[in-house]
């Protein structure tokens, strides 16, 4: 097996991976472009310890772990859309500056401003509003 076939390949996923890293503004395709970005890492790793011979595999078990962090990544990077998805209705990477929400935010965003609560003043009101 030559050397070059498997390095062209892993370094277009790469390269496909950065690209959609950089340009994509949905956060599941940013998350999906991660995953071929580590996808060309195991390949790698993969292609070089079958071509060095390695007698421990030590390449093999590091995809291993690498495929463990991804999935764990997924998992977590999916609770965390879902989450900005429930409270914003958007998952646009390039709008999600802060994790504040504020009514001039929601604005900006286009949406509709929800109106804060009134702040009871005094000790009396406080208990009144419960």
């Amino acid at each position: 097996m030559h050397l070059a076939y498997p390095t062209v390949v892993a370094a277009l996923l790469f390269s496909a991976g950065v690209y959609g890293v950089l340009a994509r503004r949905n956060a599941i395709l940013v998350l999906m472009s991660v995953e071929l970005m580590l996808n060309a890492v195991n390949l790698n790793l993969v292609t070089f310890d079958i071509w060095y011979r390695d007698r421990l595999h030590g390449g093999q078990v590091l995809t291993l772990f690498t495929i463990v962090i991804a999935a764990a990544e997924i998992g977590l990077g999916l609770a965390i859309v879902l989450l900005v998805f429930r409270n914003r209705k958007m998952i646009d990477v390039d709008r999600l500056r802060t994790l504040a929400e504020d009514a001039a935010d929601d604005e900006a965003a286009g949406g509709v401003a929800r109106p804060r609560p009134a702040e009871p003043e005094t000790e009396t009101e406080a208990v009144d509003a419960r």
